[in-house]
């Protein structure tokens, strides 16, 4: 074969294999709860350069996130901070059967923007050093439900009621531990350590005995609309480098 007409073909085999793959690239609508945002996206570009597919999230509490699915939200998978939603989907046949795993085990802290004022064991919270304490509401978090089973556990739930500042997800209560407007905050562990690390403030990561495990789910929901590439996205949720990913921001993995 001459040699101009072997760099033809070549062209047009390229060509084939790009348009090929421009035809089976698909978009996954994931709507993820707040404390998963940052690990996410990590996640999300991983995926995407692994097999083309975009992902678009919408990040909310599990509990508003749950009522936008019931009112027709045009979401594929929900990565949800707990068992109780996915599996609520499934039987009012909003989710598919069969699909639900956890995907990762979050983490509790008590955290603070004041480089000294948290000490590894809590006992700040037996203190008067601060006013504020913020928190994800128990009614729309898992983890607003650990905060308060840990102060339960502490004993410390109902005279705490004072200076509790409870908020729709983690993120506001982050919000106002960063900018100081709480002294100390209950938030995921997953919103300050990145690569395994924790570089800013204080903080006391809580023992996992002292609340519920808080099993975060996935699920794939019965309205997506590229199933295949939703199937694709829950595949890599479990794969070695998604995995790697949920490890540096703090999660145990199930």
């Amino acid at each position: 074969m001459p040699d101009s007409l072997r760099g033809f073909v070549v062209i047009v085999l390229l060509m084939c294999g790009l348009l090929s793959g421009t035809v089976n690239a698909g978009e996954v609508k994931v709507a993820v709860t707040a404390d998963f945002v940052a690990p996410m996206e990590r996640i999300a570009a991983l995926f995407s350069k692994q097999t083309g597919h975009i992902v678009k999230q919408t990040q909310g509490p599990s509990e508003k996130l749950y009522a936008q699915i019931k009112k027709g939200a045009s979401f594929d998978v929900l990565l949800s901070a707990d068992e109780e939603i996915p599996r609520r989907l499934m039987r009012e046949d909003m989710a598919v059967g069969g699909s639900r795993f956890v995907y990762a085990i979050g983490r509790l802290v008590l955290w603070s923007a004041q480089p000294d004022l948290v000490d590894d064991k809590g006992k700040v919270l037996n203190t008067a050093t601060f006013v504020k304490l913020a928190m994800a509401n128990p009614r729309y978090s898992p983890y607003g439900t650990a905060a308060k089973e840990t102060l339960t556990e502490l004993t410390m739930w109902n005279a705490m009621q004072r200076r509790v500042d409870k908020r729709d997800d983690v993120v506001e209560a982050y919000r106002l531990a960063v900018t100081e407007r709480a002294e100390l905050a209950f938030i995921a562990l997953s919103q300050v350590m990145h690569d395994g690390k924790i570089s800013a403030g204080s903080w006391w990561i809580v023992p996992e005995t002292m609340h519920e495990p808080i099993r975060q789910s996935a699920v794939l929901l019965s309205g997506a609309q590229d199933v295949q590439a939703a199937k694709d996205f829950l595949d890599f949720m479990k794969s070695d480098k998604a995995r790697a990913v949920m490890r540096g921001y703090g999660y145990t993995l199930p």
